[in-house]
């Protein structure tokens, strides 16, 4: 138990001068924030000229990560004091994007006082939920993209085993991806090795799955008898190694990381004890012969699947 103790408080720890050693984002000349998916409003820090405010000519509007797509302004709206406007396009804005707005010679009682940029995107705190929301119920790793089927159909007989594997998953998955986060960041990358991220990514998961194996063997020996091999699996799960894999990919800091990888963990627990309850009444229902055992679990995994599409397009903010 002491073991197990200690090993949670390290883990913590580690997590928080992880985090703490993410790269600080550049602040930005300028901000600016959206007000619908049609408006943004931006804030020059200083009363501008109306006329240089309303000529849509003086932005230059296009998604970051497509830069030589421009979007068009339709109109400017200048708020009563001067120092803020509000863009306004014909059709929506994605939202999960960021946006990069180029102001033209800002000019101020009649002084130019050079170009602005502003970044425009989502606070942090929405980023994050929506990263979380994101991979727990919109896009659930099991029900959505169809990953960890092996240990999933595995593990799900009993409720008591689901719980005891997806509060596993949850932690390694956690602690996995925080921890591949910065051996991409700040290895893998500065070394130019990023075509080894898959091997490391592996070997950095093996570590945790071990150091769950010692601790579940010391302190719920049942619990592990139960998981059995599919322990084991956990190293090479899809899922385990999708998350540092769509980390990498999006580039995401640390705080999305570990978000990302605490979303995906509690979404396959879910997942997992859904079926496992859904499969524990299958055992005293009149199934037919046929369709008795997986086939039948197949059927209500389809089931789910259905009803978590139900969240497809779900945006809370």
């Amino acid at each position: 138990m002491n073991f197990s103790r200690n090993f949670v408080r390290a883990a913590l720890v580690a997590i928080a001068v992880l985090m703490m050693a993410a790269p600080v984002l550049a602040e930005t000349a300028g901000s600016g924030s959206f007000k619908s998916d049609t408006e943004i409003e931006l804030n020059f820090g200083v009363p501008v000229d109306e006329s240089w405010a309303k000529n849509t000519s003086n932005y230059t509007v296009f998604e970051k990560q497509d830069p030589d797509i421009r979007i068009n302004v339709d109109s400017v709206v200048l708020g009563p004091q001067k120092v803020t406007a509000i863009l306004k396009f014909k059709d929506p804005l994605n939202l999960s994007s960021q946006f990069v707005i180029e102001a033209k010679a800002v000019t101020a009682g009649g002084k130019v006082m050079g170009d602005k940029d502003f970044l425009i995107k989502k606070s942090q705190m929405q980023l994050l939920f929506g990263i979380f929301l994101g991979a727990m119920l919109i896009n659930n790793f099991v029900f959505t993209k169809y990953l960890g089927l092996c240990i999933f159909f595995g593990v799900s007989q009993k409720k008591e085993t689901a719980i005891g594997m997806g509060v596993t998953f949850t932690v390694v998955m956690v602690l996995s991806a925080i921890i591949s986060w910065f051996l991409y960041a700040y290895v893998l990358q500065v070394l130019h090795l990023s075509f080894l991220k898959i091997i490391v990514f592996i070997g950095t998961v093996a570590i945790f799955v071990q150091a769950m194996d010692t601790i579940l063997r010391k302190i719920n020996p049942y619990l592990f008898k139960k998981l059995g091999v599919y322990l084991v699996l956990i190293t090479t799960n899809c899922i385990i190694l999708a998350v540092p894999l769509i980390n990498a990919d999006s580039h995401y800091n640390a705080f999305e990381s570990l978000t990302l990888g605490l979303g995906a963990g509690i979404g396959f627990a879910l997942a997992l004890f859904l079926m496992a309850s859904v499969r524990e009444k299958l055992e005293v229902a009149r199934v037919p012969p046929t369709y008795k055992g997986l086939p039948i679990a197949f059927i209500v995994t389809g089931l789910f699947a259905l009803a978590f599409l139900g969240f497809s397009g779900l945006s809370i903010f």
